[in-house]
Parts: structure tokens; C-alpha cells; sequence
């Protein structure tokens, strides 16, 4: 990703003044009603930001630091700050209780070990000489690409394995075992995965790709008081250390939080549009919990806002996650004569979109054209995938959580980048394959500094020790633009992510274009005790 002018900036600032509201979501459908569906103005933090923030002017973060240019910075940098965490834990004496019946960590964080299954084993799944991790994630249908993070995965934790870096506080070095299991994003195809993974491999922790998937079987995990850290999925309901704490979710803003983001964009333009006008907003959403999620939470934000509830008329079509195609929906949308259409999919349904936006008039007669966090990086949208020269991708938007993209030129001499190609190339892996592999270190990055800290705790690597490292990280990831902190706080705080920027496509170049200053919402977000019986949080 590369930075332009901030031709943004008079809408930069006024997203992170104006934008951020509560985790909490609603039970509308992606099909639903009108109604709102609970998310509120986060009360503290806007006026918190309001004592800071002028609506309109660009707000940046400040980094007090430069970046590091060399790999041997990065690794000092990081070995400070695992310091930093482990001095913070065993200060405190977080941890295991001596009787083992409590887990304590940051910000009263506790869980009760006595509610966990029957048998359970702090050290289950690690040997004097290994510790298995398993993970589900699509390989095979309409969110292959995604099989990628788990390519990424298991290039970073044999990197370190073989350094002989997961050396813990009793001596022992160890190599992961990492198992994958296609589910192809079916939830009905996971939960017997997961129960294999934990009942036959009986691994130490376990990974989860996609809402669907994770929603399905995170009930079952926390009881069985498995780590599931670093979920690949931004659904809010992973912010939950309370009744979920063995869960986390991923390294990117929440789905929530990105409508809220797309909807002050809105706000920002409508001094563009003719103001005795409706202006129709469309989205294509996916018919399953991460689709309504996104839903939902664009209603809660139209209905809120003074601005938008009587301009905006909300437009949706659904398709089912494993659609061949989209072109009945999208056909459907252009005739709605839409100002905005936003892409609440993921997977081939984000390039679908665009060649279909091309095709059937869109992207020509819509003002502004949204792909989601989901499909960040130019794998669905280069050329290569929407054909031509590549033009039907020019001038798309995204919020970019921040990540960056490993196809992205203008990264060739950054030293993070360069290390993981060449980790990637000894893999016989081609870097350039897919963005997605570059993505996927985004969350092998802060599970494997959560192993380099679990394991120097008082024990070493132990279920317990996992957890209580993961909810104190505080780490900087080379894996995101410089400034975005991956910090998690007990129970205050429970999402690893909450920044990124505004980005618009430029198929000349081939990349996302950074527009404006970063967005830095980090701390601010609130939790979600979210409800599966009434898809909203409590």
C-alpha cells in the first residue's frame, strides 16, 4: 500500500471522532426490517475524542519511535516489549491459582477452572519435545484463498521452531505440531473437525476461519477451556473475556466498527449529493452471521445518525456463502440506482462484485463503490482476477485494517516483508501467490509472541499461561502499518486491533492507495457478551 496526498483528510478526523460506538449488534437479517438493533454511542469515548478531536480536521497517531530497518531491530524491539509483558504478569502473580481452581489475569480478568469439562489438562497437547496446534479453515469453495493464512501459519511457527525459540522456563524447547482441516467455510463440516482436533489429536490450542464456522463451535471450546486465540474472524462476539475468555478474535478492526466507518464516509459526502434526493445505499451481504452482523450494524448506524436516517435508503440482496455466482443479486442492485454500493461478502464474491460492477452498468453510475476488511490486499481485485487491463478495480474504497500487503511494490524494502518472502520461498511457496499469505502472518505474528511470553512465565508453556499472555499482549506488529499497536487488556479491553486507513484502488499501479491519516481507535472499542438467541450483545 502506498500513501498519496490526504485528499480524505477533511472526513479523516471526523471518522475518529464520530464513529465509534459500542460493540454491540443487532438481530436483524440480512434480508431484515428497519428496526435498530441496540448498538449505542459509546459515551466515554466520544468525549474522550471530543476534547481532542476537531470534526473535519485529519487526527494521525503518534509514533514516538521510528520503525525498525533491519530484521535484528525488529526481534530487539519485540524481546523489550515480551519483557515488558512478563515483568507485568509475574508482578501482579496473574496466573493459575496454586489449588488450580482460578486463572487470573489484566483488569480482573478470571476464569473459573472449575467449570471447565471434566479431565481437563493444562498441558494437554504438549510433549518434552513438541505442542500441537490445530486449526480449521477453508482450503477447498469460495473462500480458498483464505487456506493461505494457514501456508503463512506454519512458515512462522517452523521458522521459530527450528531456532530453537520455543525454549520455556523449565528448559524444554519445543517445535509445533500445526494441523489443518479443510472445512471449506462449512459450519456443519467444522464441528466434527473441531471435535477431532479435540478429542483424537488432543491439541494444546485450536484456530478457527470465518464467523459461520466459529460461532458454531466457540461455546463448545471455551468449555473445554482450549485456547482459540486469534480467531479469523472480526465478528464483536470474540470480545468477550467474560463468559468467553479462552476466545479472541482477529487482528483487524470489528465488523461492527467498519460500518460505523462506512457510514460517517457517507455523512462526509453528502454535501456532494443533491440534497432533495434519496441517497441509496446498496449492499450484496452474505447470508449467514457475518453477513447479518454487517447488516445490522449499517442499520444501527443509519438510524442513529442525524444525518442519514431520513436521506438514506438502505437497499440489500443476499447470496449464500457458497454461490457459484452473484450475478441475479448484483443485476437486482443496479437497478436501485444506487449512490453507494457496499460489498458485506468475502472471498471470490469480492471479486465477483467488481467484474460484475463492471459489466452491469455500477461502476460507472455509483459514486462510490466499497469492498470489505475481509478482502484487504489486491488478490481479489488485481487484474489478473477481474481480467481486462484490470480498469473494472480503478477507484474502489476500502477500509484497510492496516495490513500490509505482501504483492505491494513500494513494500520490496521492507525488512519484514523480505524476511517472510524469503521464509515463504524455502517453503517452496510463491510469495506473490496470493495477499493472503502476507495476511495470514497477521495472525501468526501475535500467536507466536504470545508462545515467546507464555513459555518464560513461572511453568512455562502451559493452557493457563497461554491465556493469561495473550490477554496482557502489548506488542508492535511488523505485519501493519507502523502505529498500530496489538494490545489486549483483560477484561477493559479485548480487541488485539482497533486502527487502520482508508484506501482507494489503483489499477495503474496495481495497489490500494492510502488515503488520509490512520484511523486509531485502539482501547476505545467496547466488549460484546454477544447472544446467540438474540444476535446482539448484552
Amino acid at each position: 500500500m502506498q500513501r498519496r496526498s490526504a485528499s480524505l483528510r477533511l472526513w479523516t478526523g471526523a471518522v475518529v471522532g464520530l464513529s465509534l460506538f459500542a460493540a454491540a449488534c443487532g438481530g436483524s437479517g440480512s434480508d431484515g426490517g428497519d428496526e435498530a438493533t441496540g448498538i449505542t454511542v459509546d459515551k466515554g469515548v466520544q468525549d474522550a475524542l471530543n476534547a481532542t478531536t476537531t470534526p473535519g480536521a485529519a487526527t494521525a497517531t503518534t509514533v514516538a519511535k521510528p520503525e525498525p530497518k533491519t530484521m535484528e531491530e525488529w526481534e530487539k524491539l519485540w524481546e523489550t516489549e515480551r519483557a515488558a509483558v512478563v515483568k507485568r504478569i509475574t508482578d501482579n502473580k496473574w496466573g493459575l491459582s496454586a489449588d488450580g481452581k482460578t486463572i487470573t489475569g489484566p483488569e480482573g480478568f478470571t476464569i473459573d477452572m472449575t467449570k471447565c469439562a471434566a479431565g481437563w489438562n493444562n498441558t494437554e497437547g504438549i510433549s518434552d519435545t513438541t505442542f500441537k496446534v490445530g486449526q480449521t479453515l477453508a482450503q477447498s469453495g469460495t473462500l480458498a484463498d483464505y487456506g493461505n493464512y494457514g501456508k503463512a501459519i506454519d512458515t512462522l511457527l517452523s521458522y521459530y521452531g527450528e531456532k530453537g525459540a520455543f525454549k520455556d522456563s523449565t528448559g524444554k524447547t519445543r517445535k509445533a505440531v500445526y494441523i489443518q482441516k479443510d472445512d471449506a467455510y462449512d459450519p456443519t463440516k467444522t464441528i466434527p473437525l473441531v471435535d477431532e482436533l479435540l478429542d483424537s489429536e488432543k491439541v494444546f490450542a485450536i484456530w478457527t476461519l470465518g464467523t459461520g464456522p466459529t460461532m458454531k463451535t466457540y461455546d463448545k471450546i471455551n468449555q473445554r477451556c482450549v485456547p482459540d486465540l486469534v480467531a479469523m474472524t472480526g465478528h464483536p462476539a470474540w470480545a468477550d473475556p467474560v463468559n468467553h475468555p479462552w476466545t479472541s478474535g482477529a487482528p483487524v478492526p470489528s465488523y461492527t466498527t467498519e460500518t460505523q466507518l462506512w457510514g460517517t464516509f457517507i455523512e462526509q459526502k453528502l454535501d456532494e449529493l443533491p440534497k432533495d434526493k434519496k441517497v441509496t445505499v446498496c449492499a450484496l451481504v452474505m447470508n449467514n452471521d457475518f453477513g447479518k452482523v454487517y447488516d445490522a450494524g449499517f442499520r444501527s448506524y443509519i438510524a442513529q445518525s442525524a444525518k442519514l436516517k431520513d436521506r438514506v435508503e438502505f437497499v440489500t440482496e443476499t447470496i449464500e456463502p457458497t454461490a457459484p455466482t452473484i450475478t441475479d443479486p448484483m443485476t437486482t442492485l443496479a437497478s436501485k440506482n444506487c449512490t453507494v454500493f457496499i460489498a458485506m461478502t468475502a472471498g471470490t464474491s469480492c471479486t465477483q462484485a467488481v467484474v460484475e460492477a463492471a459489466q452491469n452498468g455500477m461502476k460507472e453510475n455509483v459514486k462510490y463503490l466499497f469492498q470489505p476488511l475481509t478482502c484487504a490486499g489486491t488478490s481479489f481485485i488485481a487484474k489478473d482476477k477481474v481480467g481486462g487491463d484490470g480498469s473494472a478495480s480503478n477507484g474502489w474504497h476500502m477500509f484497510n485494517p492496516g495490513i500490509k500487503d505482501i504483492k505491494d511494490p513500494s513494500l520490496n524494502s521492507d525488512p519484514w516483508m523480505n524476511f517472510i518472502k524469503e521464509q515463504l520461498k524455502a517453503k517452496g511457496i510463491d510469495p506473490q501467490s496470493s495477499s493472503s499469505l502476507g495476511n495470514g502472518m497477521g495472525y501468526a505474528f501475535p500467536f507466536v509472541q504470545t508462545l515467546l511470553i507464555a513459555q518464560q512465565l513461572p511453568g512455562g508453556l502451559t493452557r493457563a499461561n497461554m491465556i493469561v499472555a495473550h490477554r496482557a499482549l502489548n506488542m508492535t506488529p511488523p505485519t501493519h502499518l507502523w502505529g498500530i499497536k496489538q494490545e489486549m487488556n483483560g477484561n477493559k479491553d479485548a480487541y488485539l486491533i482497533e486502527g487502520g486507513q482508508f484506501a482507494v484502488f489503483d489499477s495503474g499501479k496495481q495497489i490500494w492507495v492510502l488515503e488520509g491519516n490512520m484511523v486509531d481507535l485502539n482501547g476505545k472499542s467496547s466488549n460484546c457478551a454477544w447472544s446467540q438467541s438474540t444476535s446482539k450483545c448484552g
